[in-house]
């Protein structure tokens, strides 16, 4: 694998190309996905169709392989039949393996995109990757921080690529504030807060035969990167400390589970390596709306993600103007302005026949596009192994803060110096 150029220089080239490019009518906006792109070994030549096994019958059935003129969807594997079937039919494929083992030994398939349970995505990705195939998986990327570790390395000797298909990158105000940073109109991010709001959870935690799943009690902090793209994902800064604390009730749940995780909700505070202040708050059970949202605090403007409470996205910042409190004291009035969300899925940042809405606010096709544009093109996925692992070790260092009630921890770092 050839050497990684220092992220924060990398990151903002990117952007800042990419910034100039939309400005330019997005004639070349289709950049803007690949923030830190740059060569790969493994690569496919250009002009070969990438043939993409797709393993995971669930939320691996709601993407748009079959659709990108550049994929084809050569196999599709789950171990129950009828999520083998549901994949067959979403993706018109009459290829089908019993099991992820099997389905890459199949020598032509390229890659593999891992949909499988959380707890064995490092175990089903080193195994893809052992086999000689690029893969994409859900996240989160690890469990633990041996497994991203393992992750890392495992990329690393094989030389192939990888990608997280973490879908908060592509939001519509995500994708709004990387344009916004690059371009230099937040002035200094200097704060960051990010909510992954998902009450109801406990439907999922057994199947139809009433046994657990992996969403038992699953611990709010090892599911971070809906939370951690919304800064990571933005400025490249990286998270250095850790403060968590989490709550939890009686729940038969909290006290019997395969992860000793005790909390419905955790709240983190977290330090950047820039020295800023980022909030996370993950809630599995609280009496409020779902979410996935963010709010970018500037030097010069604030954007704010939109809330599930009712108020649209909205972009703030100085007027020029000054009002008196309600004890008297003069003080600066900001301009509020609405900021109707862009269909960025409608724009040539994707092939035409991926220019619709999809999944988690329009994030499919991107990240569909991202993964297959990226081998066809021999470079690194916006999303790639550093990023993973950037979005989720700091979660995971995170629960283990709130188990210690609340000491602040150190996060290691698992870039490439």
């Amino acid at each position: 694998m050839t050497e990684k150029s220092p992220r924060l220089t990398c990151t903002r080239r990117g952007f800042l190309q990419a910034g100039a490019a939309f400005l330019a009518g997005m004639a070349s906006s289709r950049h803007i996905l690949a923030q830190n792109s740059g060569p790969t070994e493994g690569k496919l030549s250009t002009g070969r169709k990438v043939r993409l096994g797709v393993v995971g019958g669930g939320f691996g059935a709601s993407f748009q392989w079959h659709e990108h003129p550049d994929c084809i969807v050569q196999a599709v594997s789950d171990l129950r039949a009828d999520r083998r079937q549901v994949l067959m039919d979403s993706y018109r494929c009459p290829t089908a393996y019993n099991s992820l083992e099997e389905l890459i030994k199949d020598k032509q398939v390229d890659a593999v995109a891992v949909f499988t349970g959380a707890p064995d995505h490092v175990r089903h990705v080193v195994a893809c990757l052992r086999a000689g195939k690029h893969v994409i998986c859900a996240v989160p990327a690890a469990f633990t921080l041996e497994e991203c570790e393992e992750l890392v390395q495992a990329v690393a000797e094989t030389g192939l690529t990888y990608m997280m298909a973490e879908t908060s990158y592509y939001h519509p105000a995500v994708i709004s504030a990387r344009k916004w940073h690059a371009e230099g109109r937040f002035g200094r991010i200097f704060y960051c807060e990010a909510e992954y709001h998902h009450p109801g959870l406990e439907a999922l935690f057994t199947d139809e035969k009433g046994n657990r799943t992996w969403r038992w009690a699953y611990p709010p902090m090892h599911y971070p990167t809906h939370c951690t793209a919304y800064l990571v994902g933005v400025t490249g800064e990286r998270l250095r400390t850790v403060t968590c604390t989490g709550w939890g009730d009686d729940a038969p749940c909290l006290k019997d589970n395969a992860y000793h995780n005790p909390f419905w909700n955790e709240t983190a505070f977290f330090t950047t390596d820039r020295g800023n202040a980022f909030r996370v708050a993950v809630y599995w059970n609280a009496p409020v709306r779902g979410t996935e949202r963010g709010e970018w605090y500037g030097t010069r403007m604030s954007l704010f993600d939109p809330h599930p409470n009712g108020m649209g996205a909205v972009i703030v910042r100085p007027a020029g103007t000054t009002e008196k409190d309600d004890a008297g004291f003069v003080r600066a009035l900001p301009d509020f302005e609405s900021y109707p969300l862009p269909r960025y899925w409608e724009t040539d940042m994707l092939p035409e026949p991926l220019r619709h809405d999809s999944g988690h606010e329009g994030s499919h096709t991107f990240l569909t596009h991202e993964f297959i544009d990226a081998l066809v093109h021999g470079r690194r996925p916006a999303i790639d192994v550093y990023e993973a692992v950037a979005y989720t070790a700091p979660g995971i260092v995170a629960h283990q803060s709130a188990l210690q009630g609340g000491k602040q921890l150190d996060i290691r770092s698992f870039d490439r110096e």
